[in-house]
């Protein structure tokens, strides 16, 4: 021990034991439940958008206000129960999304659409924070691991919400979304389990004092931690707007540009949301084993030479660069995020709701600013402008490697 009070050495173990994978798996499925639900939104545009005759632009705007109600509370909610775990939260949120649900199967205007959509968008900004906290918790150290256990959860809901969505709503119209309500009410119950561990468990997130204290402090200087947020965020608003042209107007690239039916567009955004959920679950391993900064450089970089592909090939070249597209793009989000927990330990929650909030956000936004864009011009200069986003990847170079940063710190007497 040193003489200011320090363990002689600093590890994982201090912050939980063993990784906890009943919790892991059930926040993952509620994660996959939430997120199957919340993929229904961009699953119907085709519908909303021929139901009450919007532009483009009009499409962005309903992405813009689920993202927005997503992203800006998710910080806030994040803060908060740092300081005040608020375990049954969890349940709270998903109750927003399923009364979100109901309105939108019964939506009959542009307007309610929007309220529905922004329901559903605040259980999602309730729900992420306090949901990655539970995969921090529970993760026994292996906190890539527990964040791309998490992460999977949801990339593969997003990619089911499409594939749901061209089975059951897309033949029989909108009203078909209060099926989902029962995934919902399923989400509801597992998550107030889940609120009952946490509960029992919240020394595993509560600050430390005394010995332990230097869990909690930076490892680096406050302006150099800035700087690399400041990075980490970019790296994110290349990620998310070029994910927002995927998500809200893949569907309609295909159908402009090929002639492929609304089924089929779906089945090729299911088989793009499914690549993505593959990568998702590689990139926090391979960040807990080699760093995450190199796995962050790779996913965001790396995705350049397909996306600049993408805009020139054939319907049958697109379905395989967007596999690769997917996969790839998707690694990064589980790196950045347990990166950003590590430059800021002690605030796990704060640090989870600005992510995901700034992510929602970006996505939001992009999805408004491309549906102008293509109202402006053509739904196939929207991805000739999106193939440049990831070459912003080349910045991550500038992020300080922090890799086993918990392993080399040791004070001795």
């Amino acid at each position: 021990m040193s003489n200011h009070g320090y363990p002689k050495t600093i590890t994982a173990s201090h912050v939980a034991k063993a990784t906890v994978f009943p919790i892991l798996l059930s926040i993952s499925f509620s994660h996959l439940l939430n997120d199957s639900i919340q993929s229904l939104i961009p699953s119907i545009y085709p519908l909303v958008k021929k139901s009450f005759n919007l532009n483009f632009a009009q499409v962005g705007l309903i992405t813009l206000t689920f993202q927005l109600a997503a992203s800006l509370l998710q910080p806030f909610v994040g803060f908060y129960t740092d300081r005040n775990p608020k375990p049954f939260s969890l349940a709270i949120g998903m109750s927003f999304t399923l009364i979100g649900l109901i309105f939108l199967s019964f939506s009959k205007s542009f307007a309610t659409t929007l309220i529905s959509v922004g329901l559903i968008g605040i259980g999602s900004s309730i729900f992420h924070p306090e949901a990655s906290k539970v995969a921090y918790m529970a993760s026994g150290g292996k906190r890539g691991l527990a964040q791309s256990i998490f992460q999977v959860g949801g990339n593969t809901g997003t990619a089911l919400g499409p594939l749901l969505a061209a089975l059951l709503i897309v033949p029989y119209g909108r009203s078909h979304i209060l099926y989902f309500g029962v995934l919902a009410m399923i989400a509801i119950i597992v998550l107030i389990t889940i609120g009952n561990w946490y509960k029992s468990n919240t020394h595993l997130i509560k600050p430390k004092h005394g010995n332990n204290v230097i869990e909690n402090l930076p490892v680096f200087s406050k302006k150099k931690i800035i700087f690399s947020i400041a990075i980490l965020l970019l790296l994110i608003f290349s990620k998310y707007f070029y994910l927002a042209s995927m998500s809200s107007y893949y569907t309609f690239y295909l159908i402009n540009k090929f002639g492929v039916s609304v089924q089929s567009s779906q089945i090729h955004l299911f088989i793009f949301l499914a690549a993505a959920a593959a990568g998702t679950f590689m990139g926090g391993p391979l960040g807990d084993k080699f760093g995450r900064k190199y796995v962050i450089w790779f996913s965001i970089l790396g995705v350049a030479p397909f996306t600049l592909l993408l805009p020139y090939v054939n319907l049958f070249w697109t379905g395989i660069l967007s596999v690769f597209i997917g996969f790839i793009l998707s690694s990064a989000f589980s790196a950045i995020l347990v990166y950003a927990q590590e430059l800021m330990p002690g605030k796990v929650g704060m640090v989870s709701g600005l992510f995901f909030g700034f992510a929602f956000g970006m996505g939001g936004i992009g999805s408004a600013v491309l549906g102008i864009l293509a109202d402006h011009t053509s739904i196939f200069y929207v991805y000739k402008v999106c193939a440049f986003l990831p070459l912003i990847g080349i910045i991550t170079g500038f992020l300080p490697n922090i890799k086993n940063i918990s392993k080399k710190v040791s004070i001795e007497k």
